[in-house]
């Protein structure tokens, strides 16, 4: 006997109703696809975090977390873990031909509210050719056409330059900074600025049509 991954989900949290929210299997753009994490990920995503770690760590305190690539196999697990009950819906970024790029998501999801948040990273060789940018769009679209969202925001330390301009092109609005509300790579409280969509404003943008 075999259970599909929607059969688990019933039997685990048969009660809880975003599990039983369809999802679609993966998010195609003219340049990148977006899907869950899968176990034969794993080194590839080591690989990525290994490669780009003076790349990241001014702006992503976790890739301290990875010592080894045990360490990218455990992250694999939980987050095909969380993706299924609908805790937190990481995806891996690749390009056409399966190349790994990097990390994104909806993440701080409140069901009841329907609210969302994006995160994203990408590896050093990636960089500069609008991987990041496209990741957003599909997101952004499939939070508000297909998951009803009343709200998608994106929050950066207000000197990553790089990420600020990605919610700026894609028309976000800026909220306002919330100041020292997180830790930054060397352990001190650092500021977050947050962008933000609601649908009208959505629906107001030339990408979305």
């Amino acid at each position: 006997m075999t259970w599909t991954d929607r059969e688990v989900v019933r039997i685990m949290w048969p009660m809880t109703a975003p599990l039983l929210i369809e999802l679609p299997e993966e998010l195609r753009g003219p340049h990148v696809l977006l899907r869950p994490y899968r176990p034969d990920d794993a080194p590839a995503l080591w690989e990525a975090i290994d490669e780009s770690r003076a790349h990241l760590a001014p702006w992503m305190p976790w890739v301290d977390d990875y010592a080894g690539p045990e360490d990218a196999q455990a992250y694999v697990r939980r987050a095909r873990a969380r993706w299924l009950l609908r805790e937190d819906l990481a995806v891996g970024i690749f390009d056409h031909a399966g190349h790994y790029l990097g990390g994104s998501g909806l993440h701080r999801m409140n069901w009841t509210l329907r609210t969302f948040e994006i995160g994203y990273w990408i590896r050093k060789s990636a960089e500069g050719h609008g991987y990041v940018t496209e990741t957003v769009q599909l997101l952004t679209r499939l939070a508000f056409d297909h998951l009803q969202a009343n709200r998608v925001e994106i929050r950066m330390d207000p000197e990553n330059v790089r990420s600020r301009r990605v919610a700026e092109r894609l028309g976000f609005a800026l909220e306002g900074t919330l100041r020292r509300v997180a830790s930054g790579p060397d352990g001190r409280p650092r500021d977050r600025q947050v962008f933000a969509l609601i649908p009208e404003e959505y629906r107001g943008l030339a990408w979305a049509k």
